[in-house]
């Protein structure tokens, strides 16, 4: 089991209910490998932490924002609460180290990775608005979310890569990046599109997705970093 008590302190929240961390903590493959074990897995908690955390953020950006519309608000908030971002908070907590997963679940890396520690994260708010209420609960997220808000807005990190690379691209080169297909591989079922993003007719970088937009925005992300934009 883990250490609930080190936990518990990196969190800055006191559990009356233990039971419903560890709760937090368990990924439904580790059930798969222990039987014996009598406790339940997180979904549950995710899919409660996750209406908290919107809650919270929506209620925080309504205020910090009074003059924004709601189309900005909406893009701030998916911004801060997407898996990358949830992914992130959970590794600075060291959630990681934590988990209850599978043998197999232990090993994944990248989005696999990113979306289990994402869904860990919801569940802890679910577990602490459970334990403790929304204040404290609110007061996590403000902790461990809401310090992002400045770089996300700075960055543009509220938009998605295409939009944002377009928007540069026109105020910097005074030009509509495009995009073209490179190539395609794989079964129809199972396909990977490579994809150019040109300024000029000068690729300026490449990426690769399993649809044609994923592709488009790995392109466009790829774009931004070698542009250094």
């Amino acid at each position: 089991m883990p250490d609930l008590h080190s936990l518990a302190k990196v969190l800055g929240v006191s559990f009356k209910n233990p039971a419903l961390l560890i709760e937090a903590l368990t990924h439904r493959s580790y059930l798969n490998e222990h039987r014996e074990y009598t406790g339940s897995h997180n979904e549950r908690l995710e899919f409660l932490g996750d209406a908290v955390l919107e809650l919270a953020t929506t209620d925080f950006l309504f205020k910090k924002f009074p003059a924004n519309p709601e189309g900005d608000l909406t893009a701030y908030r998916a911004a801060l609460v997407n898996t990358v971002s949830l992914a992130q908070s959970a590794r600075t907590l060291a959630l990681g180290d934590f988990l209850l997963l599978s043998k197999g679940e232990s090993k994944d890396i990248g989005r696999a990775r990113d979306a289990i520690l994402a869904d860990t994260f919801e569940a802890i708010i679910g577990a602490i608005y459970l334990d403790s209420g929304f204040t404290t609960a609110e007061a996590f997220i403000a902790h461990t979310l809401y310090n992002k808000i400045d770089a996300v807005i700075e960055n543009h990190s509220y938009q998605d890569a295409k939009s944002h690379f377009q928007e540069v691209a026109q105020e910097k080169k005074s030009t509509t990046p495009s995009y073209r297909l490179i190539d395609e591989i794989g079964p129809d079922h199972e396909r990977t599109f490579t994809i150019g993003v040109f300024l000029n007719d000068h690729e300026i970088a490449h990426g690769q997705g399993k649809s044609k937009q994923e592709a488009e925005q790995a392109a466009a992300q790829a774009a931004l970093e070698k542009m250094s934009w």
